[in-house]
């Protein structure tokens, strides 16, 4: 990841799962390149969906809000979706907010 990027996403598709990387803060400015990088993501309904949060270093309301909608489109779909590598301050965040329970299981 350079300095300048605010954010990287980096696929990974293997056998039953694809896992995004999600490196660099997740907020209003880059909520557009996340929002557009998940979209056709959510409709792979055959495979799980992992978002690993390991070098995520900040995310604000907007970006919460794009991964519970991301969490909601699949739950409808009956597809799987998991978060992973939760940085503490990210995983607090998630605490304060109350949706721990429903990214973390």
């Amino acid at each position: 990841m350079k300095h300048t990027d605010k954010l990287v996403l980096r696929t990974e598709n293997q056998e039953g799962k694809c896992t995004v990387y999600v490196c660099g803060e997740l907020d209003l400015e880059s909520a557009v390149q996340m929002r557009a990088a998940m979209t056709p993501l959510i409709e792979l309904t055959d495979r799980e969906l992992v978002l690993n949060l390991q070098e995520l270093r900040y995310v604000d309301s907007t970006g919460i809000g794009i991964l519970v909608s991301v969490l909601k489109a699949r739950h409808a779909k009956e597809a799987l979706f998991t978060v992973t590598a939760v940085p503490p301050h990210i995983r607090k965040l998630f605490d304060m907010t109350g949706i721990t329970p429903f990214l973390l299981k």
